[in-house]
């Protein structure tokens, strides 16, 4: 590969990243010029995804322009043109696996010099991450952010035919793309965006530097794609945001928030709606009340946490206090009875005392907390909380999750065994690995349930006894 001037790359500005303006947010129509359209033809693709739901959503776009494009997925690497890591930057060791990932590709690079590899997600919105990539992984074709996915058939096009890198991350607010083509991963559940970005920069969290500005799209464009799926008989959606419950809140010219939002998706005719993620701060009365009066919104929340401690969370620019915390969700339960809540929770932040994380644990028992995902905190470079001064030793940060895992095991536990007994509606999954006579999918409540039954009832919704509760899942009898 010839060596091309660095000065054509758009690499990533933290700085930039960072900032956010009053400036109305962009909508972009996307369309697939014909000279992009048979590029693909007879060529192949894979994509891995790691990380969030988001990340899963952005693999459906890629695959869609690819396919667009003349492109067909691959069944293994060594078959494929076009090689896609579309990743995540949340967590230190998640990046760790990707380097490692881009390390073996060089392989295939080397038996295939046509072969295109690239990195997408959050990763490539990171400075240090382009950087090394320059650097050290001369293989590496392609690296863009998550705000130019649409610009993908221009990158392949030239990685193609003029064999030149193409490093190209923008460090913006964000735009509204919209008409994108997906190939969804599954046949009767579907992701559904309404949201891009966060506004919150927690210290700890590189998000909102890597995802933009808060920017909701339109409410014709949501029901409109809900519309298609409830057409092609999905089952199910998620409503997928960097933080839902503040859609709407960027919009200048109407009053229309999440709750607004949920009571029109309700009426549409799908079966099952599911959102994440929220910010308690953003919790209000009028998304509480959706969730209560519609049929179709399951009783389900996922509401992160943190931690209990009201100094860490100050820390961590949560904007909630330990008491507001508890006063939402007891305010969520009131209104949505019977409801499961689960959280995230991060131990070991910097400054963490003892008696910190003793107040989350009393948070935790004081919640009833029905799962939780938990983790030792991670510095990630470009955020404030990757210079705080942390003193705590790994040992001590370890043995504070072992001991915030095993309370919240009793939480899924209790979750779990509240429905002993009674029948509960599934939408079928698929079949055990190890027995196909046994189906698995999840309750209303988000409870993973697995029974016997003919692999003929994958995809619908039937009822279920439970007759076991175990902490990780139920199980239960056909009806």
């Amino acid at each position: 590969m010839s060596k091309v001037d660095v000065s054509k790359y758009f690499k990533p500005d933290l700085k930039k990243a960072r900032k956010r303006s009053g400036n109305t947010i962009k909508e972009v129509q996307f369309g697939l010029s014909d000279a992009y359209q048979k590029i693909g033809v007879n060529k192949t693709y894979m994509i891995h995804t790691y990380g969030c739901q988001g990340n899963e959503a952005d693999t459906e776009t890629m695959a869609g322009i690819l396919e667009l494009m003349g492109f067909t997925k691959a069944e293994t690497e060594i078959k494929s043109d076009v090689i896609i890591l579309n990743t995540c930057a949340i967590r230190e060791n998640a990046e760790n696996r990707i380097w490692g990932e881009l390390g073996r590709l060089k392989a295939y690079k080397r038996q295939n010099p046509d072969l295109i590899v690239g990195l997408a997600g959050c990763m490539a919105q990171e400075e240090n991450v382009v950087e090394r990539i320059l650097s050290k992984y001369q293989h590496v074709d392609l690296v863009f952010g998550t705000h130019n996915i649409y610009k993908l058939p221009e990158y392949i096009e030239t990685a193609l035919f003029s064999k030149e890198r193409v490093i190209e991350v923008y460090s913006q607010e964000g735009e509204i793309v919209e008409n994108l083509p997906k190939v969804r991963n599954h046949h009767f559940k579907a992701w559904v965006n309404i949201m891009f970005g966060c506004d919150e920069f927690c210290t700890y969290c590189i998000v909102p530097y890597t995802r933009g500005k808060e920017r909701s799209r339109s409410k014709d464009e949501i029901i409109n794609e809900v519309k298609e799926l409830v057409e092609e008989n999905y089952k199910e959606i998620t409503l997928l945001g960097q933080n839902v419950n503040a859609y709407g809140k960027d919009f200048s010219d109407i009053d229309y928030t999440f709750g607004d939002l949920l009571r029109d998706l309700d009426g549409l005719g799908i079966e099952r709606i599911r959102f994440t993620t929220s910010h308690p701060h953003d919790l209000d009365q009028k998304t509480m009340n959706a969730m209560r009066d519609s049929k179709h919104i399951m009783p389900f929340f996922h509401l992160p946490v943190q931690s209990g401690s009201n100094a860490v969370l100050k820390k961590m620019n949560r904007h909630y206090t330990k008491e507001s915390y508890l006063s939402v969700l007891n305010q969520l339960k009131k209104t949505v009875p019977g409801i499961s809540v689960t959280t995230d929770i991060i131990v070991g932040f910097p400054g963490e005392t003892e008696d910190d994380f003793l107040d989350t644990l009393d948070l935790v028992e004081k919640a009833q907390f029905e799962g939780a995902f938990t983790f030792v905190f991670s510095k990630r470079e470009g955020t404030p909380a990757a210079q705080f001064f942390d003193d705590t030793p790994e040992s001590v940060k370890k043995e504070r999750l072992y001991i915030l895992n095993d309370r919240i095991n009793h939480g899924y536990l209790l979750g779990n065994q509240r429905f002993l007994n009674r029948t509960v509606k599934v939408l079928v999954d698929g079949t055990s690995k190890k027995n196909d006579k046994v189906l698995a999918g999840y309750s209303e409540h988000n409870k993973l349930v697995n029974f016997k039954g003919d692999p003929s009832l994958i995809g619908q919704i039937v009822n279920v006894k439970i007759t076991v509760a175990k902490t990780w899942f139920l199980l239960g009898e056909l009806v």
